[in-house]
């Protein structure tokens, strides 16, 4: 058997001698060349002359222990709806392998369903309504499987500050209404384990009461966790597992604890004392969302949110973060919630979702749903794979990828299943890492010195007291000085093997990726181009790259192709240079990719300017001889929107750069290509204008914003002379708008004037 080989290019990890000393033809291995050379790339090891047929290449493994066929049952009993149901799937690293998943939505399948109610103040209709709800909900229910069982649980909030008031006489009994029934408040209660009595359901349900709480949001999370963690005294079966959850109002999550003095996280354990009451929810801080869900995808119970229109927008968010979760709107007094819950679970059970286990490290896995029609594609990758609207008795087929990255120390096991539903794919994970030399094995091959030593993929492990790279000599016939003379240089001097080896049987033998008689050379320290060793074009032998055909350079980083030396009017690099590493080495005074271009070439502007001045505008020191003295070349008009270095310029005409571009053709024959100077318009008078119209407009407009700012002002103070005026309302026959008459007149009767004589 041969050595092995990874399809990434890489040789697979080792971890023990037999596993690294993988063979090929016993004589694969150069005299003095590590075994370990045994172990490489497909590539390397066919181009050192290994034979094809004697290559040891592992490949992943797919091995079906248990496949029982799609079978939809009888009403749902028996029913047989993924497989398969156990694989032994052995990866070898970096090499893809895809397992095929088959599901069959069968017909009748069990359900259990929880009710998991909000007792608050708030929800006292509700409840009424709910007290009828058993026959009507095992009734809807067993119109679609013949195997259902209910159950009841409610809940309120945590008995602490500030969620519920702690006053004993508010503990006793909360409502604000003194003459209705109340319970206490409660964290939560299992009320009524999973049966298939309805009349018990409406029994319980009707000896059940409100009860209240100070704040808003409910303690819902605790409810939903211990529902799914009590699964013993939940009574769940192994069937699909529904929880309807009802409320009003919003749920208490983790860190809201606080606010009450409670520090410790939820622990995610059951703690249901024998009242089916949460004893130690004063304890543990509200679940996180993260913890909820966990919990739920963990029990494979598919949570019905049912919530009245002031809170659906939130638990639609939530529903969000739930695999395999649905909601609906509730009515004020849950007469619908009936028809949501069957509603609820059609959708639900119509949505087939194939998720997995936690896998181990360095696995990767992606999936693939084919949801339609078996011959149609699968649809686009994901970290699920899921499809909707599964019809009774329809197949699905899930393609699931698997990658290791690495070896794994141990094999592992990973399980899948579709969420809500209790089947599941067994998935016996290992790595193929090593090579299976055992069955080469030869005892006492005759390779091996004429029997001296056991063959295993293609190397000898010597039988005691024989040494050697073929068990070639007896270790009592040899002297330490013997053993070692063969092993050191010429005048015996120096480490042996290099410091690179061992030395037996008086030869060496090489470790790592050393070679030659005294492991004197390192095939792995030849030059790398772009990080590859010999570039990926060669091999490494004696610190020099040994290329592959048509590949040149010290790190094989030239190709001895020309394609891209080719001048498109033919030859290569334009006649200007030689072609190198498939790229053009110019002569001296050429540049460019292809050596066409010629900024120092002025000797040739030169002694073609005046024929392409007098050629394309008639005018030069040889216009008037143009014809003759320009016989030789050709000249011609261009309308070449760019001018590079190409291009000669050669003074100017009219204030107006002038350029041409000498083309060599065939023949010998010169053409001359003439960008003749544009004439410039003359723009003095349109600037002049321009001048004078932006010196007006600005002038008038000054004047405009003066005279507007004065018709302001005036305006104004017009407004406030008027109002003033408005507030002088006096009569217009006294002066004195401060003057009122006298109210009293009194005459003094003894008084008679000032003409009256005196006493």
């Amino acid at each position: 058997m041969g050595p092995c080989w990874s399809p990434a290019g890489q040789p697979l990890p080792v971890r023990s001698a037999s596993s690294r000393t993988q063979a090929a033809p016993g004589n694969f291995t150069a005299s003095g060349e590590a075994e370990e050379r045994r172990c490489a790339t497909r590539r390397e090891l066919l181009q050192r002359g290994c034979p094809a047929g004697e290559l040891e290449a592992p490949r992943s493994r797919l091995e079906l222990l248990q496949d029982r066929p799609l079978s939809p049952g009888r009403r749902g009993e028996g029913a047989t709806q993924l497989a398969p149901q156990r694989v032994r799937l052995a990866l070898r690293p970096r090499e893809p392998q895809e397992l095929r998943v088959r599901f069959l939505r069968a017909e009748g399948y069990p359900v259990d369903l929880y009710y998991l109610m909000d007792l608050s103040y708030s929800m006292k209709d509700d409840l009424e309504r709910v007290r009828q709800l058993g026959h009507d909900l095992l009734a809807g229910l067993q119109n679609l499987t013949r195997s259902v069982r209910i159950g009841f649980g409610s809940f309120v909030d945590k008995t602490v500050l500030p969620f519920v008031s702690t006053v004993p006489s508010q503990l006793r009994h909360p409502c604000p209404m003194r003459q209705e029934r109340c319970q206490p408040p409660f964290s939560f209660r299992h009320v009524l384990s999973l049966t298939g009595d309805a009349k018990a359901f409406e029994q319980e349900v009707g000896r059940q009461s409100v009860s209240g709480n100070l704040d808003s949001p409910e303690g819902g999370f605790d409810a939903i966790l211990q529902a799914a963690l009590c699964q013993k005294q939940i009574g769940w079966r192994n069937v699909s597992r529904l929880l309807v959850f009802t409320s009003d109002d919003t749920f208490h999550t983790a860190g809201d604890g606080k606010l009450g003095g409670i520090f410790m996280p939820s622990d995610s354990h059951c703690h249901l004392d024998s009242n089916g009451l949460y004893s130690r929810s004063p304890e543990f801080d509200y679940p996180s969302v993260g913890q909820v869900a966990q919990a739920l995808s963990a029990a494979n119970i598919q949570p019905i949110f049912a919530v009245t229109s002031g809170t659906l927008p939130v638990y639609q968010e939530l529903s969000k973060l739930i695999p395999k979760s649905a909601v609906g709107e509730l009515s004020e007094d849950s007469s619908n919630v009936v028809q949501l819950i069957l509603s609820a679970y059609k959708n639900l059970s119509s949505t087939v979702t194939l998720e997995h286990s936690p896998l181990p490290e360095g696995i990767s896995i992606s999936y693939k749903s084919q949801c339609g029609d078996p011959e149609q594609t699968a649809g686009e990758a994901g970290v699920r794979g899921q499809c909707t609207d599964v019809g009774i008795n329809q197949k699905v087929t899930f393609r699931v990828t698997l990658q290791a990255a690495h070896c794994l120390p141990k094999p592992q096991v990973v399980r899948f299943r579709a969420l809500g539903f209790s089947e599941e794919l067994v998935v016996e994970l290992s790595t193929v890492c090593d090579c299976n030399c055992s069955e080469s094995e030869q005892l006492r091959a005759p390779h091996c010195s004429g029997g001296h030593g056991t063959l295993q993929c293609g190397v000898c492990s010597c039988a005691p007291g024989r040494l050697g790279r073929l068990c070639e000599c007896s270790e009592a016939e040899l002297s330490s000085s013997d053993l070692e003379s063969g092993c050191r240089g010429a005048n015996g001097t120096g480490p042996l093997c290099s410091g690179k080896g061992r030395c037996q049987c008086g030869r060496c033998s090489c470790l790592g990726q050393s070679s030659g008689r005294l492991c004197e050379c390192d095939d792995a320290s030849c030059e790398r181009h772009e990080g590859v060793l010999c570039g990926g074009f060669g091999r490494c032998q004696c610190g020099v790259c040994h290329c592959h055909a048509n590949r040149t350079g010290r790190a094989c980083e030239c190709s001895g192709d020309t394609d891209h030396c080719v001048s498109p009017a033919g030859g290569l690099c334009s006649g200007h240079g030689h072609c190198e590493c498939n790229r053009c080495q110019c002569l001296d005074g050429y540049y460019g990719a292809l050596c066409d271009q010629c900024p120092g070439c002025k000797t040739s502007c030169e002694s073609h300017r005046d024929c392409a001045e007098c050629g394309a505008l008639g005018t030069g020191p040889l216009a008037a001889n143009c014809s003759v003295a320009c016989a030789h070349v050709n000249v011609t008009l261009a309308v070449d929107p760019v001018v590079d270095d190409n291009w000669c310029q050669v003074g100017t005409v009219d204030n107006q750069a002038f350029f041409f571009l000498v083309e060599e053709h065939a023949g010998g024959r010169t053409v001359l290509r003439v960008r003749p100077p544009e004439k410039a318009a003359d723009h003095t008078r349109a600037i002049m204008l321009g001048c004078v119209g932006g010196i007006v407009a600005v002038g008038l407009g000054l004047v405009l914003a003066y005279r507007l700012s004065v018709e302001i002002y005036d305006r104004q103070e017009y407004r406030r002379f008027e109002k003033e005026q408005q507030r002088l309302n006096w009569k217009k026959d006294n002066n004195n708008p401060l003057y009122n008459s006298a109210i009293t007149t009194t005459i003094n009767p003894s008084f008679k004037g000032a003409d009256s004589p005196g006493c």
